[in-house]
C-alpha cells in the first residue's frame, strides 16, 4: 500500500513473506503487510481464503512457517507475552462466558488484565455506558443478542485499551443497523488512536477501511485503499438495460474479452477488459443495439478482476 505521506509513516504491523503451511496445504502464502498506525485495515475474501488464520499469526496465537512479523515496533517472534498487554483480539465465535453475566464477563477479563479495585471497577463502569450494556450488566451473556454480544465482546477485547485491535469477521452474525453502529464505535476507537485489522467479507465494510488487503486461497491479490484500488482496477464497467438479460449474459462471458457479467435488478454489470478502446461500443455492438452506459466501479468488481483466477490479466 501506499500514501502521500509515507516518507515519515510509523507502522503499527509490518510483515515480509508470512507463511503458514499445514502438511502440503499452504494458508497464507507470503503475506508482506504494511499497516500504518491510527487506521483501519481491512483483509477481505471469501471463508477459507487465509483471513484468519493471517491475524493469528500477527497475534503469535500461530506459529509461521516462514517469514517475519514486526508489532508496534517489537519483532513478534520472542516479544509474544509483551505484546499480549498492547494488542486486543475479538475472534470470529461469541468466545465469552454465556453462563455468566456481562458485569462477571468483564470482571472476569480486566482480571486477566491485572485490572482491580477501583481501578477495574471505573473501567468497567466506563465500557457498560460506552457499549450501551448497563442495562444488560446483570443479564446472562448467553441470552444476548447479536448485537449485544457483538458490543459486550467489543468491550471486553478493548478493556485494557490495546493499541492495535484484531476483528477477526466481528459482524458476521449482526443486521445492517447494527453493524453501521459497530462500524462508528470502530472509527471513534480509531480517532483515539488504535489501530485496527477487521477481516471481512461484506463489500460495504471493506469499503470503510482506510485500506485493505483482497486475499483468495492464502495469497494477497491486491493492497490499497478502496479508491486506489478502484482507480486501477484493469477493467471497465458497462451497464446493459433491455430485455432477455439472461440470455445475454450467457453471450457476453464467452467473449474474451469480458471478464464478467452480472445481473443487478434491471440491467447487466458488465466488466470489460481496459485494452478495449470504445467499451460502450463494443458492449452494444455484443448486445444487438441494448442501451449502455459506463458506470462507477465498486469494491466488488475490483474483488471480481483480482479473483478467480483473472488477476493474471
Amino acid at each position: 500500500m501506499t500514501f502521500d505521506h509515507c516518507e515519515k509513516m510509523e507502522y503499527a504491523i509490518e510483515a515480509r513473506g508470512l507463511t503458514k503451511r499445514f502438511g502440503e496445504n499452504i494458508a497464507v502464502n507470503k503475506l508482506d503487510l504494511l499497516i500504518p498506525k491510527g487506521s483501519i485495515y481491512g483483509f477481505l475474501g471469501p471463508n477459507g481464503c487465509g483471513k484468519s488464520t493471517s491475524i493469528r499469526l500477527l497475534t503469535g496465537l500461530l506459529e509461521a512457517s516462514e517469514g517475519d512479523v514486526t508489532i508496534l515496533g517489537k519483532p513478534l517472534l520472542g516479544h509474544e507475552e509483551s505484546l499480549k498487554t498492547r494488542i486486543g483480539y475479538m475472534t470470529q465465535k461469541f468466545s465469552l462466558y454465556d453462563n455468566l453475566t456481562v458485569r462477571e464477563n468483564l470482571n472476569f477479563v480486566g482480571a486477566i488484565y491485572g485490572f482491580a479495585g477501583k481501578r477495574k471497577k471505573a473501567r468497567i463502569e466506563e465500557l457498560l455506558a460506552l457499549y450501551d450494556l448497563e442495562k444488560q450488566a446483570k443479564q446472562f451473556a448467553g441470552s444476548m443478542s447479536g448485537g449485544q454480544k457483538q458490543r459486550l465482546a467489543l468491550a471486553c477485547a478493548t478493556l485494557h485499551s490495546p493499541e492495535l485491535l484484531f476483528l477477526d469477521e466481528p459482524t458476521s452474525a449482526v443486521d445492517p443497523e447494527n453493524r453501521r453502529e459497530f462500524w462508528e464505535r470502530l472509527f471513534d476507537l480509531c480517532a483515539a488512536g488504535t489501530t485496527i485489522l477487521v477481516s471481512t467479507h461484506y463489500m460495504d465494510e471493506a469499503e470503510r477501511c482506510h485500506a485493505l488487503a483482497i486475499m483468495e486461497e492464502g495469497n494477497k491479490r491486491a493492497d490499497g485503499s478502496p479508491q486506489a484500488l478502484m482507480n486501477a482496477m484493469p477493467a471497465t464497467v458497462v451497464e446493459v438495460s433491455g430485455n432477455k438479460l439472461r440470455q445475454l449474459k450467457q453471450t457476453l462471458t464467452q467473449h474474451p474479452d469480458i471478464l464478467s457479467a452480472a445481473q443487478i435488478g434491471a440491467h447487466l454489470r458488465v466488466l470489460v477488459k481496459k485494452k478495449v478502446q470504445n467499451p460502450l461500443l463494443f458492449i452494444s455492438e455484443l448486445s444487438h443495439g441494448r442501451e449502455t452506459l459506463l458506470a462507477r466501479p465498486s469494491l466488488e468488481d475490483v474483488f471480481v478482476t483480482c479473483t478467480g483466477g483473472r488477476h493474471g490479466d
